[in-house]
């Protein structure tokens, strides 16, 4: 099973334009489920479980990996569904996200599709605030098209991992306090878990907070604004946005918004649970500003008080 990830370190030219390869499993259902390949870091057959107790119940035990112990998570019970029977044909994915390493307990591991970002759109709205999707796509097999459905790794990590919002006191610079009353930023991030995580931290300074759910919505919010003869520097303090997307990437966004004279001053950070060295290239590479792991809320202030420095 490994051999499908084996030119996963070649993949990662997709991103930055606009592009993904969607890694395509099944939960012991005929529907189809994916995550992106880039957080993948190997799959394998289901090994050997050490329990662990006191864990998540959606936690079905540890596996050894080389000598690493990696918790694994039920992904079908995660989302809602009944446990995942291990009798039928099971693997692991392991992934890397937030700068954590886990696994999540699938069924069958079928493909690598290659796709780009405007092929990913946002889950309809019949399913609901308590979904565990980010977006949903169609694909083509058997010569039929397939509805697939994009996890929201973020919402089921957060519901087993406490994310603590609160701010270390010793970060808060107070003389800047005030200064934040009445002040907005604009968050663009696909998961709400996501969003919801940053707008706790930042409510904290007395920051307002808009939200975009994709990097689309969040280009044609700040068009829309510029349309209107408003200024940008005068309405936002800046704006912090994840990577992968629906319809419009974070580095497509930021492409967008450096190469229009009315807002490519804008403070961008880039906000996501992709990490390591190739997405520092990466912010370089498209005009970022910062760049963030999720999630580390005393580093979310730590950025707006720079930012607020800057201007005052």
């Amino acid at each position: 099973m490994t051999t499908i990830l084996d030119s996963v370190d070649q993949r990662t030219n997709l991103v930055g334009e606009n592009r993904l390869e969607l890694l395509i499993f099944r939960l012991h259902t005929a529907q189809l489920f994916a995550i992106n390949v880039f957080k993948v870091k190997e799959v394998v057959k289901l090994p050997k479980l050490n329990q662990l107790p006191g864990s998540h119940p959606n936690i079905s035990g540890v596996a050894n990996i080389r000598g690493v112990s990696i918790p694994v998570i039920d992904l079908r019970q995660a989302i809602g569904m009944r446990a995942c029977d291990t009798q039928d044909e099971c693997n692991i994915i392991i992934t890397e996200y937030n700068r954590s390493v886990q696994a999540f307990l699938v069924g069958q591991v079928m493909n690598i599709m290659n796709m780009t970002w405007q092929d990913i759109q946002p889950p309809p709205s019949q399913v609901g605030k308590n979904n565990y999707l980010t977006a949903i796509t169609k694909i083509r097999k058997d010569n039929t098209e397939r509805l697939v459905s994009i996890i929201d790794v973020e919402k089921v990590l957060a519901e087993i991992i406490d994310y603590d919002t609160q701010i270390s006191h010793e970060v808060l610079d107070q003389s800047l306090l005030s200064h934040f009353q009445g002040r907005k930023v604009l968050i663009v991030d696909d998961s709400s878990t996501a969003r919801a995580q940053i707008r706790e931290t930042l409510s904290q300074l007395g920051l307002e907070v808009i939200e975009a759910h994709n990097g689309l919505h969040a280009l044609t919010m700040l068009k829309n604004w510029c349309d209107k003869g408003i200024n940008l520097y005068d309405e936002l303090l800046m704006l912090f946005t994840d990577a992968e997307m629906p319809e419009m990437d974070g580095y497509k966004l930021t492409h967008e918004i450096r190469n229009d004279p009315r807002m490519r001053d804008l403070h961008i950070a880039l906000n996501t649970s992709l990490s390591g060295n190739f997405n520092e290239a990466m912010v370089k590479k498209v005009g970022c500003d910062r760049f963030i792991s999720k999630f580390q809320p005393d580093l979310l202030v730590e950025v707006v008080q720079e930012r607020l420095k800057q201007i005052l």
